[in-house]
């Protein structure tokens, strides 16, 4: 499956940059799926405008591909099938993004799976491969990207991921079905890397750069970089999110990405919008529990989709996995403090409608 495969809406809507959440995993007090909540979930983020959706991933817990959980290809389908359902007669399609992860035989299984589910990409994970050299990551990515175009994913070293330098990046850009990278370090300086190989290699405008920095969304958005290479300036910008982060509030987050890109158009950025990116670092600092290490990020999103009904509680695969002492209080405060972040009014409206 090659880049050109991808249906045209889909692919442009990528390219111009749009919201893509990761979606979590809807458990019942059991710690079974909930099929009904998963459904409302993914209604949720078409009906909110999102262009994409990320299934597999880590906020779908990595834990699904547990043989005896069983929960990869039932999740994939579930996703791929209710996307299908929820765009039908609407003239539009959302970006069908699948998690991929492990070695490479692993990896190359599920990017097999998730093309014949419906999939149009997979985001590649190297969490599995931090000991390898350069030329054998590479490779692995060379053999997916024969599978399915690859978005590739620059995942911080907290949660699992592991250093990618510029020569790592440049020589990835080479790869001819590269749709896109998911730039995550939280750190500038290893952004940077990313940017700068893209545009050195030429791809520039092959290869769609979105923002998984979840410390610097607003502002990964709103920066432009202008990058001299040796055939000559380039100029790039970061265009979208596919962010854990944007599986809640998914609505005022779609809203939010227009304002960034309008402020691009018109080359002006208020004052407002700094302090909007302040806001929603603050958020985000919340909901992933940065305070405790990130023990809390994904009951973190659960205990936001819970309070608006759209899952039945913040349980987890992992039974360790709970909200961090004092968690639940500052979300009640961010909350409080930005109403104009949440999108609780536009999932009141909608919610029984989602979870028929």
């Amino acid at each position: 499956m090659k880049i050109s495969s991808i249906p045209k809406p889909c692919l442009e809507a990528f390219r111009r940059g749009g919201v893509i959440p990761a979606q979590p995993l809807a458990l019942n007090a059991q710690r079974k799926l909930s099929e009904r909540h998963q459904r409302a979930l993914t209604r949720y983020y078409v009906d909110a405008g999102a262009s994409g959706l990320a299934v597999g991933v880590h906020s779908t817990q990595f834990e699904i591909r547990d043989p005896l959980i069983g929960l990869f290809e039932p999740v994939l389908t579930l996703a791929s099938e209710t996307i299908d359902a929820a765009c039908a007669g609407r003239g539009q399609g959302i970006l069908k993004v699948a998690g991929v992860c492990g070695k490479t035989s692993q990896a190359v299984k599920e990017a097999l799976f998730a093309r014949a589910a419906g999939y149009h990409a997979c985001l590649l994970s190297l969490a599995a491969m931090k000991d390898a050299e350069i030329p054998v990551l590479i490779d692995h990515c060379r053999e997916i990207a024969t599978v399915m175009p690859v978005i590739g994913f620059y995942l911080q070293r907290s949660v699992g991921g592991c250093p990618l330098p510029y020569a790592f990046w440049r020589e990835f850009a080479e790869i001819p079905n590269v749709l896109g990278i998911k730039m995550a370090p939280f750190n500038r300086y290893q952004t940077l890397d990313v940017v700068r190989a893209v545009c050195d290699a030429g791809r520039e405008k092959d290869i769609t750069l979105y923002t998984g920095n979840d410390d610097n969304i607003v502002m990964d958005l709103l920066t432009p970089y202008c990058i001299r290479t040796a055939t000559g300036p380039r100029e790039v910008r970061i265009v979208g999110g596919l962010l854990g982060h944007w599986a809640v509030w998914t609505r005022k987050a779609v809203e939010l990405l227009a304002e960034c890109h309008r402020c691009v158009r018109e080359g002006a950025i208020p004052p407002s919008m700094l302090t909007r990116a302040v806001e929603v670092t603050d958020s985000n600092g919340v909901f992933f529990d940065v305070a405790n290490g990130f023990a809390g990020c994904i009951p973190g999103l659960h205990e936001i989709l819970r309070r608006q009904g759209l899952m039945p509680g913040i349980w987890c695969l992992n039974p360790h996995e709970q909200l961090s002492p004092g968690q639940a209080a500052e979300i009640d405060r961010v909350q409080a403090a930005y109403p104009h972040l949440n999108d609780d009014d536009f999932v009141k409206e909608n919610l029984s409608r989602w979870l028929m």
